[in-house]
């Protein structure tokens, strides 16, 4: 009860006046509780007075005097009192070298103060000057003092001293070396203690040695030394390393052990250890249990807790104990409370809650200086997409550390403010704050979004002069660099950094420089890498599945497919997702069904695949399957909703397609334009003008969303489909927007189904103007032109084509019968059934002409 003796102390000085005492005893009792509670200037006053009392002579107050000077801090007044005194006494030396050695600026200080003791002729390094030096040389990782230290302790005969073994063993355990020479030190102890099997115990655990921490803590059992609260904090955070139920069963036992044992059920460091213990293994309700019978709690306890429920995803359960923690007068929250419940906003992405806490911080001055809290509320408004108040809060950080200025450059790189992050980059440099590896990945990163060649070469630059690729023990900098130059298109400088790689070369290099080819539609040069990795993960293949399909190489993709079954290889539903596009472009169900059939007997619940087989099929003209699929399936999500209203409106179904996007509101999904086009091209199809019109007014309205220039076009569409063609032209324009291309195509093939040549041309001399290339625009018009017999017209459109080099290319078209791909070109007669074809289209082309002989022939 030291500050109660120093209270009492000041009240008896107080009190009398003529205040004197003449036994040193009172002296270095109070001098004790000045060390005890850091109290520096009451400490000096009394060196003061003991001064002019004369008890400055006696060793026991110099002794007192030292050891609070050195318990405080003041090392250099402890210095110059250790040199006033004689130097044969080695409690002095421990003294001096225990106050070096409570901080790590003297770490130095401390072994050349032990080198000059052990030479010193006046006194030898004891047991206690051993236990004080061997923890810093394990601080600072310097194993050759530490085993110099150990010889000395063999010469000198001190290695009986159980002091001396536990410092041992704990520092050969901190330097990494438990297995033979921690636990050799531990063997050779005659008098083991409770510390002895805490250093050992502890060393496996830290070296993440878990079963030989466990057989060492069950041989403690067995023997005499009880286990004590250190022995059950060790121990405890090694079971949720071990497997989920024998970690949970093993914690179990220990806590069943410590309920049987009444002081340690009533040490509060003990109950927090259980409580991380349940936490970490995912016990909730147990965990809860344990801190509501908690006979005290105290902040870690409270930490402990909220933390637990953040980590296990329990964000609400956290929410609510934060809240219970600061109605609780007694305890306040610090800086690690605030970093795990602003992590628990930031998920729940709740900003009313999470401005709460940030006005909380700002009320409390010892929390708003905090560096950690200021970096977590940065996190909190750029995790929540709130850039400027994310911004305004790094500015309000009074201590700005590297976390800081990776939290804001990161903030800044996912939303694409590449000038705001090169002035802070460049900000941060005229600092003198070092980007480390985690500012180079973020700066990588936004290249490659923006992709820009020139910033990825000037950070892959500073990268190479920092020397950061050759510390990178994983090549996570090379990949990184590696992938901006693919997608940049810098496939030249993306292919040198992998060769660069060598045997650091991971998945993660080979599959972007395989992309980086694909970008490049140098798919030969990624078959070239993807047949040199030796790799057995399905990732590659996929990538180079989707190289093929994306470059138009089916057969190839077909190929690459089969042979990864034949290695023995099970295709996932990312494989099957690369390999669907090929079924549409080769226009085959067949292949189709293969899939889907692969998909069934896997087993694949995935929506997204699921919705990508469903508009395939309606794609192939299978609707009925595509509405089968659709039916049977209880998840759907806006992917397949789409998909569905899209297959309906290809096939003219326009009245289902809008009882799909009827349901699809009636349950709450958020549309988005690739859903309202859909149903937009439905209306047009099926010709209901007045539905789709409705639809078109309700995008902004009740949406809240922008039509899109598609859109315009749809309803452009489906106002021409619906005679409505001056309705048509209006809105064009009237767009608030400039109309492009797509949307005066749309209308100038109106005009040519409605025979308007005078408003034709009008949509076409505003479609040249924007794309004067497109030869079908040229070809519509001269149709156009040709059904209203104005051959002057048509003509001087031809000349028009010859003039700007026009070509038109040759209709092609394919069909799959019998698992046969047919492919059919303009003007081509190679197909080796010609003549019966030719024959078919006669016989259908009289049939048409003549609807009465048809008729006939039916009957």
């Amino acid at each position: 009860m030291h500050e109660e003796a120093l209270s009492l102390f000041a009240h008896k000085i107080q009190s009398s006046s003529s205040f004197t005492h003449n036994n040193y005893q009172l002296f270095t009792t109070i001098l004790k509780s000045c060390a005890a509670v850091s109290a520096t200037r009451l400490g000096k006053s009394l060196h003061g007075y003991v001064m002019k009392v004369g008890h400055i002579s006696c060793q026991h107050v110099y002794k007192a005097l030292l050891n609070m000077y050195a318990k405080c801090g003041v090392v250099n007044d402890c210095k110059k009192l250790f040199g006033q005194m004689g130097h044969g006494d080695p409690v002095i030396w421990n003294i001096l070298l225990s106050g070096y050695a409570s901080n790590r600026i003297y770490d130095a200080r401390v072994m050349r103060l032990f080198y000059d003791m052990h030479v010193a002729n006046q006194t030898k390094p004891n047991s206690v000057t051993v236990a004080i030096v061997l923890p810093v040389c394990a601080r600072v990782g310097d194993i050759c003092s530490g085993k110099s230290v150990h010889s000395y302790v063999i010469k000198s005969g001190l290695e009986t001293h159980t002091l001396v073994g536990n410092a041992l063993v704990s520092m050969y355990s901190k330097c990494g070396l438990v297995n033979k020479d921690a636990y050799s030190v531990f063997v050779s102890i005659v008098d083991k203690d409770v510390v002895s099997w805490n250093a050992i115990i502890s060393g496996f655990s830290e070296n993440k040695l878990n079963e030989d921490a466990f057989r060492l803590f069950h041989g403690m059992l067995r023997g005499s030394t009880e286990p004590n609260y250190a022995t059950i904090m060790n121990i405890l955070p090694v079971c949720p390393s071990l497997d989920r139920n024998i970690g949970y069963s093993f914690g179990r036992e220990i806590h069943c052990y410590v309920l049987r044992r009444a002081e340690l059920v009533a040490d509060i460091s003990v109950c927090n250890a259980l409580l991380s213990f349940y936490l970490r293994v995912g016990r909730m309700e147990e965990a809860e249990l344990l801190f509501w019978r908690m006979k005290s709690r105290d902040l870690v306890s409270w930490n402990a807790v909220i933390a637990g429920y953040v980590s296990n995803d329990k964000w609400l359960k956290a929410l609510d104990f934060f809240y219970e923690l600061i109605s609780v007068e007694m305890i306040r929250p610090d800086s690690v409370t605030l970093v795990s419940i602003l992590s628990a906003c930031t998920q729940l992405q709740n900003l009313v809650v999470g401005k709460e806490i940030h006005g909380y911080i700002i009320r409390h001055p010892y929390l708003n200086e905090d560096t950690s809290v200021g970096n977590a509320i940065v996190t909190f408004y750029s995790k929540g997409n709130d850039i400027e108040a994310a911004y305004q809060s790094f500015l309000m950080i009074s201590s700005r550390d590297l976390i800081s200025w990776n939290s804001m450059l990161d903030a800044f790189s996912e939303s694409g403010y590449d000038t705001r992050f090169l002035n802070l980059l460049h900000w941060m440099l005229r600092e003198g704050i070092r980007p480390d590896s985690i500012t180079i990945l973020i700066t990588i990163h936004l290249c490659a979004t923006v992709c820009r060649v020139d910033m990825v070469k000037e950070t892959h630059a500073y990268t190479v002069k920092a020397n950061l690729l050759l510390g990178d023990a994983e090549p996570n900098i090379g990949n990184a660099i590696l992938d901006a130059y693919a997608k940049c298109g810098c496939v030249e400088y993306a292919f040198k950094i992998f060769q660069n790689l060598l045997e650091n070369r991971t998945l993660v290099s080979s599959n972007s420089i395989i992309l980086g080819y694909e970008n490049c539609q140098s798919q030969d040069e990624a078959h070239t890498t993807f047949n040199k990795m030796s790799v057995t993960d399905l990732t590659p293949w996929n990538l180079m599945v989707r190289v093929y399909v994306d470059n138009h190489f089916p057969h190839q993709a077909i190929s690459l497919f089969l042979e990864l079954q034949g290695w023995g290889m099970k295709p996932d539903a990312v494989t099957i997702m690369s390999l669907l596009p090929v079924c549409s472009q080769m226009a085959s169900v067949h292949l189709l069904r293969q899939c889907h059939g692969y998909v069934v007997r896997a087993c694949f619940d995935d929506v997204q695949l699921k919705g990508a087989l469903l508009d395939l099929y309606a794609k192939c003209g299978s609707i009925g399957t595509a509405c089968k699929i659709f039916q049977s399936n209880p998840q759907k999500d806006l992917v397949m909703f789409t998909a569905m209203v899209g297959g309906y409106a290809m096939h003219g179904r326009g009245e289902e397609a809008l009882r799909v996007f009827s349901h699809m509101l009636e349950l709450g999904v958020k549309l988005d334009h690739v859903a309202i086009t859909a149903v937009l091209s439905a209306c047009s199809h099926a010709g209901l003008v007045d539905e789709g019109l409705k639809i078109f007014y309700s995008i902004e309205k009740i949406h809240g969303i922008k039509p899109t220039m598609e859109q315009y076009a749809c309803v452009v569409d489906l106002l021409a489909r619906g005679g409505r063609i001056n309705d048509a032209y209006s809105l064009v324009i009237g767009m608030p927007i400039k109309a492009n291309a797509s949307v005066w195509r749309t209308l100038l093939g109106a005009c040519r189904t409605h025979h308007d040549v005078e408003l034709g041309r009008l949509a076409a001399n505003h479609l040249f103007e924007i794309e004067a290339s497109n030869i079908g625009d040229y070809v519509m018009m001269s149709n156009l032109y040709a059904a209203d017999a104005r051959w002057d017209a048509v003509t001087e459109m031809r000349k028009l084509m010859k003039t700007r080099d026009l070509k038109k290319p040759a209709g092609c078209s394919w069909i799959e019968v019998e698992r046969r791909e047919n492919v059919f070109i303009a003007g081509d007669c190679s197909h080796p059934q010609r003549d019966i074809i030719y024959h078919m289209l006669s016989v259908l082309d009289h049939q048409i002409q003549d609807p009465f002989q048809f008729g006939q022939i039916n009957s």
